[in-house]
């Protein structure tokens, strides 16, 4: 056995198993589920985000995973204008997860390693509806057929919601938000059965993955709509590609988290090892983490939590040849999930910026949709990559 992994055995598998699995009984963000007079629930939802700045175009691709008992059941998912619809691998997140595993520890760069690993890692419709729901586009995408409408109104769109068979159980009142920013609903009929069985007569599975792409003036993930359907928290998984390193606004940010975290690793390194980069971002962050650290306290003593950073790398060659299969994978993972690393080609694009970020919402934290920010930590931006293990990293 190899020195990275007698200090971190398990750092691939829970790597990989932390983003395939949800936690019992949390929900997810993105879209809505929704089934006249049964439950459906969402215990996991994944998305990936890519941004064009410049073109002012958005795309996301979603997989929920949903269980009920329901016959048949309705997904709604808003965006701000009309959205183009398409089918993706159902092996893309799985792929998504085993490429953005942490690679092993540098041991050239950080001393001290075998003393810190010893101690344990610091933890830081009628003839009237039909004049205002109007149906812009129908069809199929991979097993699911999906309608795009617009309406004038909540209470409107809410009765053909329910007259299609969609029974959307949520409250009008949110409907009406997204209607009087002018967005755009897609909605999905899902049918049961063609998932897994259980042995109570319910049904479990995940919905084919699908890409939205539309324009927007801002990177934005409607999380308010799932607010509806969550009790008290829900996590969400999400990758974002865009030009820059992203995070999320304000107390969501993963900064409260991983500066001290980098910073605190960053001490363990071999100076000589420390690139002019680091050593300046350190020097910003110096006398920043202890107010950084105490937020991340307060907001944790509330039962809150800021967001986690995974995974952050700007893509270069090297990433494009290991999706190839023309560079070896330096993980761990089944053989056969590494070949198929093959699907993300077309969707990672070289010199593009993925992050990965984790975040358990609170329910009151979901009042407005996720705008996402450039990563920074006060004036000053923050590129640090992230794809190795640390002598800090969480097991």
């Amino acid at each position: 056995m190899n020195l990275e992994r007698s200090l971190r055995p398990c750092t691939a598998l829970a790597a990989l198993a932390a983003a395939a699995l949800a936690l019992p009984g949390v929900q997810a963000a993105c879209c809505y589920f929704s089934a006249k007079d049964q439950d459906v629930l969402q215990p996991s939802q994944k998305a990936f985000i890519t941004w064009d700045e410049k073109e002012k175009v958005e795309t996301f691709t979603v997989q929920p995973k949903f269980e009920g008992n329901a016959k048949d059941f309705g997904m709604v998912i808003p965006t701000p204008s009309r959205p183009k619809l398409d089918e993706i691998s159902r092996d893309f997140f799985k792929e998504l997860a085993v490429f953005t595993i942490l690679e092993p520890m540098d041991l050239t760069k950080y001393k001290q390693v075998l003393t810190l690993a010893a101690r344990g890692a610091a933890t830081p419709a009628s003839p009237a509806l039909l004049s205002r729901v109007r149906v812009l586009e129908a069809g199929v995408v991979g097993t699911l057929e999906y309608k795009i409408v617009q309406a004038d109104e909540a209470s409107v769109l809410f009765k053909w919601l329910e007259e299609n068979a969609y029974s959307y159980a949520g409250d009008e009142k949110t409907l009406e938000l997204y209607i009087k920013k002018g967005w755009y609903f897609t909605v999905m009929k899902i049918d049961p059965v063609q998932m897994k069985k259980r042995d109570d007569g319910s049904y479990e599975g995940e919905v084919t993955p699908t890409r939205f792409t539309f324009a927007s003036e801002k990177l934005v993930y409607p999380l308010k709509i799932t607010q509806l359907s969550v009790k008290d928290k829900t996590e969400a998984l999400l990758y974002v590609l865009a030009d820059e390193k992203m995070d999320l606004p304000e107390d969501s940010s993963y900064q409260l988290t991983f500066a001290p975290m980098w910073s605190q690793a960053t001490s363990f390194a071999i100076p000589e090892k420390v690139t002019d980069a680091e050593k300046a971002w350190q020097d910003h962050l110096k006398d920043r983490i202890p107010k950084l650290a105490e937020r991340a306290g307060f907001l944790q003593s509330k039962g809150r939590q800021p967001g986690k950073l995974e995974w952050a790398k700007r893509l270069g060659d090297a990433d494009m040849e290991v999706l190839a299969g023309t560079r070896p994978y330096n993980r761990e993972a089944p053989k056969e999930d590494v070949e198929k690393l093959k699907v993300l080609q077309g969707h990672l694009k070289k010199g593009k910026y993925l992050t990965k970020i984790r975040k358990v919402f609170a329910k009151d934290e979901m009042e407005e949709d996720l705008v996402f920010v450039r990563a920074a930590v006060g004036e000053k931006r923050d590129d640090i990559e992230y794809f190795s293990i640390l002598p800090t990293s969480p097991p």
